[in-house]
């Protein structure tokens, strides 16, 4: 059944906080310790919806997972080691669980089936099956959705692919199936994506060569027959969780929040970086690295916004947060144009849609126009609407955040989703004096 919810103007967020582990790092430390030798520790994981689905994959593939108070530990099996599983793979709503492993599976000479919920069922596969396929990975009748039956090979081929668009998870896909072929597998990328599979699989010991090309764009390089090993991974606070939290201490008045170890890897900090153009009162104290990646902590005060422009090259590094950041433009004053959002159409929802029809629910003038939204901001925000969600944790969790700056109440139709990346997304921003409920 849904579970609606509704959001209340609020006084001051304020305090110091942790938010979840990053889940991309968390599907990434489960996938590569299974894929290596020995045991992987591994602190701070997501225990979300997306992130138990990658790890029940990993465990019906013959790797043990288990758990030891906070801490999972992983037995890998080695590249190469993984075994066939008795029933079908299921990755309830996590489209990056299921590309990901479609590159796993493809170098193993084995029948699986893979399915999800009615949402990932619907999203496209074909972006990540057409570079499996040409390094040799068999797809049954053909199929570009899920359910679908895959046959991999122990004969992959390396191959050099050009993404079509920046996709990490396209990329990602693809390196993992080149720990299996011989040679060396390369990846080209127009625009830089999130690049926690190269720094992850640099730390479970693979070879990956990075190189800037003189047009701009970047070689992944990873050699094949790899040998990984088991190691220690503490993951950092999940910045696109943070989003929210950050969002609503710049909304709300009076708001001091500081937000303890979150990951401030450049190839996701695009959020921060446009909130500082738009004016917002943002400060990153202690930087640090921890197990090969940049952290920090946030602190943050409320304080007025002003439209700006947000260039296309700059989505892949916020492509998950742009419905918040639409949520912040409506309280910015002047125009906020957000380009080349053609990612947010084939998220869990139609992004881009359902930001626009929850913005106009709200009483907040939006538009778009082909693969651009554009929000005029009055420094305040009617609110008062119901915003139908899609089944799309960030859409719920979104505008839930802009009820609370909003001077009537917000509802949203559905917060159930909200459990596939932060499950205490309620009762964490109620603790930092949100009005939910």
């Amino acid at each position: 059944m849904p579970q609606p919810l509704t959001a209340r103007r609020s006084a001051a967020i304020s305090g110091r906080v942790k938010v979840p582990g990053d889940k991309s790092i968390s599907h990434r430390a489960l996938i590569l310790a299974g894929l290596a030798t020995g045991r992987t520790r591994i602190e701070g994981l997501l225990e979300a919806d997306d992130v138990l689905a990658t790890a029940r994959a990993v465990a019906a593939l013959g790797a043990s997972v288990d758990r030891d108070g906070d801490v999972f530990e992983v037995l890998g099996q080695g590249v190469g080691g993984l075994t066939a599983p008795e029933g079908l793979l299921d990755f309830g709503n996590s489209g990056t669980a299921s590309r990901l492993m479609l590159g796993v599976l493809a170098g193993y000479p084995m029948h699986v089936s893979l399915t999800g919920d009615a949402s990932l069922c619907r999203r496209p596969m074909s972006r990540v099956l057409k570079p499996l396929m040409e390094m040799g990975l068999l797809v049954e009748d053909d199929r570009e959705t899920l359910p679908l039956t895959v046959i991999g090979t122990q004969d992959l081929l390396p191959i050099v692919y050009e993404l079509p668009v920046p996709s990490a998870q396209v990329k990602s896909a693809i390196l993992l199936a080149g720990l299996h072929a011989p040679g060396r597998t390369t990846v080209i990328e127009p625009l830089p994506t999130r690049d926690h599979t190269e720094r992850m699989l640099r730390y479970f010991g693979a070879e990956v060569d990075i190189e800037t090309r003189a047009d701009g764009s970047r070689a992944v390089v990873v050699a094949g027959d790899a040998e990984l090993r088991g190691a220690h991974v503490v993951v950092p606070g999940d910045p696109s969780s943070a989003a929210f939290l950050v969002a609503a201490a710049l909304i709300c008045p009076g708001s001091d929040l500081t937000i303890e170890n979150v990951l401030l890897n450049p190839t996701r900090t695009g959020f921060f970086d446009t909130l500082q153009e738009m004016g917002a009162d943002i400060a990153v104290l202690d930087r640090r690295d921890a197990a090969g990646e940049p952290v920090g902590d946030l602190r943050i005060r409320s304080g007025a916004l002003s439209g700006v422009r947000v260039p296309p090259e700059r989505a892949p590094s916020m492509i998950d947060e742009y419905p918040i950041l639409a949520a912040l433009a409506a309280f910015a004053q002047g125009e906020t144009r957000m380009e080349g959002l053609a990612e947010l159409k084939v998220k869990e929802s139609d992004r881009l849609a359902a930001t626009a029809a929850g913005l106009a629910a709200c009483g907040v003038t939006a538009r778009v126009e082909g693969d651009d939204l554009i929000v005029t901001g009055t420094g305040a925000v009617r609110g008062g609407g119901t915003v139908a969600t899609e089944m799309d944790h960030r859409i719920a969790m979104a505008f839930l955040t802009l009820g609370l700056g909003a001077e009537k109440p917000v509802a949203v139709d559905d917060i159930a989703m909200i459990a596939t990346s932060f499950p205490a997304f309620v009762p964490l921003m109620t603790g930092l004096g949100a009005r939910l409920g």
